[in-house]
C-alpha cells in the first residue's frame, strides 16, 4: 500500500486540478479574473498560518532561497498569469487539453537537469497520452466564452513551460524540504505577487459575487492546498518524468466534470480519447524502476 500512495496522491491531484478549469471558468463570469486568482492565493495562505510555529524545524537554509524564489516565480506567479489569460480567450476543455504537453516538457528537463533516464516505453506512453489529450480538444468550437482559442491555447502552453520549470525545482527542493512546507511557500508567494492587482481600478470597480467567492474558497483550499500538496508529495517519491505523466489525465477529468456540472455531453470519440489518455499514462509507469525517495537506479 505504501508503494501505491504516490500514485493515488497524483491521481487525486489530477482530479482536483481537472475540476479547477471548470471552477475558474465559472468564477471568471462572476468576478474579475485577477480578483479570483488573488483570492485563491490568499485563502491558500491562510490555510498554512497554523504551521508558522513549525518553520524553525523545516530545515530551511540560505542556499534554498534562490531555488524557492525561482520555483514560486514559475508557479504560481507566471503560471497563473498565463492561465488566467488563457481562460479569458479559450474554453476550459481546450485549455485543459494543452496540459498534455507538460509531461513531454518535464521529461526533457528531467533528463537534462536531473539525470533521469527516459526509456522508450515512457516516451511512447507520453506520446499516446498526449495524442489522446489532443484528440479530446479537437471538438472544441469558437463560442462567446472562447473568442480566440488559438491565442488562449498559446497562453496555456506558456503556462505549461512555467509548470515544467516548477516541477524540476520542486523535485530538487523536496529532497531537503518537506513538500507540504514548499506548498505553503507557494501560496504565500502567490498571494504577495498578486496582491498589487487590488490597486487596479478595473479590479476595484468589478462586481463581487457570493457564488464567485464560494468558488474562490474551493480553489484556495481544496485545489491550491489539497491538489498541490498531493502533487508535491507524489513527485517527492517517484521520478519527476513519471509523475508528470499523470498531467495527461487533467483533460479527461475536466471533460467529466463538465459533463456533470455543466451538462456537457461527450461523444463516443471523446470517450475513446479518454481511454487512450489513461492507456498512455499507465504505459509510461514502469513498475520496478523507482523506489521511495524519488531516486532512480
Amino acid at each position: 500500500m505504501q508503494r501505491a500512495l504516490p500514485f493515488l496522491a497524483l491521481l487525486l491531484a489530477m482530479a482536483l486540478w481537472g475540476s479547477s478549469f471548470v471552477a475558474l471558468k465559472y468564477s471568471f463570469q462572476k468576478m474579475h479574473p485577477l480578483m479570483v486568482i488573488f483570492g485563491r492565493m490568499a485563502v491558500a495562505s491562510l490555510c498554512f498560518v497554523p504551521l508558522l510555529g513549525a518553520l524553525p524545524r523545516m530545515g530551511l537554509r540560505r542556499r534554498h532561497l534562490v531555488p524557492i524564489l525561482l520555483m514560486c516565480g514559475c508557479e504560481p506567479c507566471l503560471y497563473f498569469s498565463f492561465e488566467t489569460a488563457a481562460l479569458i480567450y479559450t474554453a476550459a476543455s481546450q485549455a485543459a487539453m494543452v496540459t498534455a504537453m507538460l509531461p513531454l516538457l518535464v521529461g526533457l528537463c528531467a533528463g537534462v537537469f536531473l539525470g533521469e533516464r527516459i526509456t522508450r516505453r515512457t516516451v511512447c506512453g507520453f506520446l499516446i497520452a498526449a495524442g489522446g489529450a489532443i484528440w479530446l480538444g479537437l471538438g472544441g468550437r469558437e463560442t462567446a466564452q472562447a473568442p480566440n482559442p488559438l491565442l488562449g491555447n498559446f497562453f496555456e502552453f506558456m503556462a505549461m513551460v512555467c509548470a515544467a520549470g516548477y516541477t524540476i525545482l520542486m523535485k530538487r527542493l523536496s529532497k531537503e524540504l518537506h513538500p507540504f512546507f514548499l506548498t505553503g511557500l507557494q501560496a504565500v508567494g502567490g498571494a504577495l505577487f498578486f496582491a498589487p492587482v487590488l490597486l487596479l481600478p478595473e479590479v476595484r470597480s468589478a462586481p463581487l459575487s457570493v457564488d464567485g467567492w464560494l468558488v474562490v474558497l474551493y480553489l484556495g483550499t481544496v485545489v491550491s492546498v489539497g491538489a498541490y500538496g498531493l502533487y508535491n508529495f507524489g513527485i517527492s517519491r517517484i521520478p519527476a518524468s513519471q509523475a508528470a505523466a499523470f498531467v495527461n489525465l487533467i483533460p479527461v477529468f475536466s471533460l467529466v466534470f463538465g459533463f456533470f456540472v455543466l451538462e456537457e455531453r461527450l461523444t463516443l470519440w471523446q470517450w475513446l480519447a479518454c481511454a487512450l489518455v489513461f492507456t498512455g499514462v499507465l504505459l509510461s509507469q514502469e513498475a520496478g524502476r523507482w523506489r521511495l525517495g524519488g531516486k532512480t537506479p
